[in-house]
């Protein structure tokens, strides 16, 4: 009895998926929203970045969430650490205390001027979205191993399970965020 069970509830759960969507065709609009927009694309102008990739990054990192904060101590919508702010603010000014990354215009801003150092750095999305997570002393130290680089550039393999899984998630949100949205590449 109980496998009719079993298929009665994944036909539910079928006809529930078919219902919202019906009802609300921009479902996926919902679940890749633009929040702070008019913040997203000043400083993704300004840092020369693609949105799609400061969404993807925003999504992946706090899900919109201004106050997040990691078991580890990251902070605010992208998801800083503290130690990371005290140095990016020795790069592009700023004389903040690590509770100014929970202001979205701060977190942002921080964010897209690392993610510009990032992929100046590395000269590969890929890399550059690695680092984000996993810093640049991991990501330097693989791509000058053999086992992880065989040109200096890209990563064959990342040694870090949550950083290989966070690549993956933030290449698939940035491409969603353009297929969903076109035009929103540069500021």
């Amino acid at each position: 009895m109980w496998p009719w069970i079993l298929i009665a509830g994944i036909a539910a759960a079928v006809l529930v998926v078919f219902a919202v969507q019906r009802l609300h065709p921009d479902v996926d609009h919902m679940l890749y929203p633009r929040k702070y927009s008019s913040i997203v694309k000043k400083e993704a102008k300004e840092y020369d970045l693609p949105q799609s990739l400061v969404y993807a990054v925003i999504k992946a990192e706090s899900d919109f969430d201004p106050e997040a904060e990691s078991p580890v101590g990251a902070l605010g919508l992208m998801q800083m650490m503290p130690e990371t702010f005290d140095w990016m603010q020795t790069h592009i000014g700023g004389e903040y205390d690590a509770s100014a990354l929970l202001d979205p215009e701060i977190s942002i801003k921080y964010g897209c001027a690392l993610l510009r150092v990032l992929l100046n750095e590395y000269d590969n999305l890929a890399t550059a979205v690695c680092a984000y997570n996993a810093g640049m002393g991991n990501v330097t130290s693989w791509l000058s191993d053999p086992a992880y680089s065989e040109d200096g550039v890209t990563l064959k393999e990342i040694p870090f399970e949550e950083t290989r899984l966070y690549v993956q998630k933030v290449l698939q949100y940035k491409e969603t965020y353009e297929k969903l949205y076109g035009g929103i590449e540069n500021g």
